[in-house]
């Protein structure tokens, strides 16, 4: 711990307007100490007055003070300066670039305190101390700190909205009411407000019923799991027994027998864990959406709160659930009855009946299967809004319209160092992944774009192929030139035929390994399909060969 002393030898020696140690140090009249170039500026704004006042006791000096560098506080600082102690607060003080900074202090700013809805202004609580102290700020209204404090402020009248329009849906302020809002059905911001909670206290009902019912489904379908587990194992250790019974001739087939209800066993598990997890990320995301709407309903700025609410209030479609059809527990058992047939009816079944026993194993299915889209009014089921992440983007890619476009410029972008930036290859992955089925498409200007999607552990850094879409194996790449296709994995390049268009459809079906690339004009041209195993979640990307090259994702109603 630090000699008392210490402490307040560097509060003596800090500037109360700048908050740093003294620079230049002078001495006024009343005796508080400041740093020239900030007492300087402080009462350059009150020449208009020729009355300048103390910014720590306000006592007033007529004329302006001459000011002269107080030399024995000079020597004091530099000599703190030697000692490696600093003055100025510590580093969690300082606003960095997420944060409000106050709008008071000089040089290097503090963290905002408060944000003060009539001084459209934010203050550290050092300069917020007057708002508590004097009369004159006692009817102001002070919230947590904020950036957007204009947006609180009639751009016609320069007067802070405090109205609501409900004819029109927008705040006004007062002189809005009576001018071209006249007439109109206006109530004050606040009963807006009321208003406006209890509609979110209902779409906040509303989420959690949605949850109640997602999560009765979750469990409905682990029961289902648990039941269709327990049912294959009961039909394997029926037909071992039966297929026991018989000679070697049998064994071969109850192998096969055993495999089929396996495999099919943990295809239908599969499935339904699939729209378990489904139902869960909509907990997830229906939860989150809980509480964005809570923190939302807390929110002291009426504006902002209005402002936010439209967004914040609108919930996504629910998933498709109508397709659990919990039937009789009887999954596997006609196996068992068909393989009690085979012992009776062994040469038959032998020459006969095995195709029946194949296929009543894979008429095992929990949930029914959709059939892959033929139109694209059918890809556009599974159309998903694709934003691109500005941290895996090449520093001279230039994101814009929410991060759905990119164009390759000449001109390096002032993004952040981020781990995930693709360094040699000017390339950009999407924020979010993609499993089960997805379509989106992809409009694109320029001399040559490569469609792509790949795998996160995708290299980052240099120009080798283990970070180039399509060179490696853990991409895949469609090469859209102005007047040829060419798709490209593993550095094994196939030509594409197909009809030229500035739109390129893509459809994943992760489930079943297949990517599929179109052309997409006035019908849907079929370019390249892949059938393979994924063994991660995807993420779409994008390549521009040349600057000006722009690539959009487009949205797909």
């Amino acid at each position: 711990m630090e000699p008392k002393g210490v402490q307040l030898g560097r509060e003596t020696i800090s500037c109360s307007i700048c908050l740093d140690l003294l620079k230049d140090p002078v001495t006024i009249p009343c005796g508080h100490s400041y740093c020239m170039s900030c007492i300087k500026s402080f009462w350059d704004g009150e020449d208009q007055r020729k009355i300048y006042n103390c910014p720590q006791c306000r006592q007033a000096f007529t004329p302006r003070p001459v000011l002269v560098k107080n030399t024995m506080l000079a020597d004091l600082v530099e000599q703190l300066k030697k000692t490696g102690l600093q003055a100025a607060p510590a580093d969690h003080c300082y606003a960095g670039p997420e944060d409000v900074a106050c709008d008071f202090c000089t040089g290097r700013k503090l963290k905002a305190f408060k944000s003060c809805l009539q001084c459209l202004a934010s203050y550290c609580e050092k300069h917020l101390q007057p708002h508590f102290e004097s009369t004159t700020f006692k009817k102001h209204k002070l919230v947590d700190p904020s950036e957007k404090l204009q947006e609180n402020i009639c751009s016609r009248h320069d007067e802070v909205m405090k109205m609501f329009c409900r004819t029109d849906q927008q705040s006004i302020c007062y002189l809005c009411s009576v001018d071209e809002h006249k007439g109109h059905d206006t109530v004050s911001a606040a009963a807006e407000r009321t208003e406006r909670q209890r509609e979110l206290e209902v779409s906040r009902q509303q989420i959690q019923q949605r949850i109640q019912d997602r999560e009765k489904d979750v469990k409905l379908l682990q029961q289902e799991v648990e039941a269709v587990s327990r049912s294959a194992d009961k039909a394997v250790e029926d037909s071992e027994k039966i297929f026991t019974e018989l000679i070697r001739l049998i064994q071969k087939r109850s192998s096969d027998v055993k495999q089929q209800i396996r495999s099919q066993q943990e295809t239908e598990v599969s499935r339904v864990k699939e729209l378990q997890e489904k139902l869960e990320q909509e907990i997830t995301e229906l939860k989150r959406k809980d509480a964005e709407l809570k923190q939302l309903s807390h929110t002291e700025d009426h504006t902002q709160f209005l402002l936010n609410y439209p967004s914040l209030s609108q919930l996504s479609a629910p998933t498709d659930s109508s397709s659990i059809d919990i039937r009789p527990l009887r999954y596997f058992e006609d196996v068992t009855a068909a393989v009690s047939e085979l012992r009776d009816q062994l040469q038959d079944i032998l020459r006969e009946k095995w195709t029946n026993i194949s296929l009543t194993v894979t008429d095992v299915d929990v949930l029914l299967p959709e059939p892959e889209p033929k139109t694209r009014a059918g890809f556009l089921r599974y159309s998903h809004e694709i934003t691109l992440d500005p941290n895996t983007a090449h520093m001279n890619l230039l994101l814009s319209d929410g991060n759905r476009k990119a164009e390759r410029t000449s001109q390096r972008q002032s993004y952040s160092r981020h781990p995930d930036r693709f360094t040699g290859w000017y390339q950009v992955l999407s924020r979010k992944s993609l499993t089960g089925r997805c379509y989106w498409e992809v409009e694109w200007r320029g001399r040559e774009v490569r469609v792509a999607v790949s795998y996160k552990n995708i290299s980052r850094a240099g120009i080798s192929y283990e970070c180039a879409f399509g060179f490696n194996e853990k991409s895949w790449m469609l090469i859209c030139d102005t007047d040829s296709y060419t798709f490209l994995f593993n550095k094994i390049s196939t030509p594409v035929s197909g009809p030229g268009s500035s739109r390129v459809g893509v459809y994943l079906d992760h489930r079943a390994g297949i990517l599929s690339f179109y052309s997409v004009s006035e019908t849907m041209t079929l370019l390249h399909r892949v059938q393979t195993t994924f063994t991660q979640p995807l993420y779409a990307g994008l390549y521009l060969y040349n600057d000006g090259t722009t690539a959009e994702m487009c949205k797909l109603k």
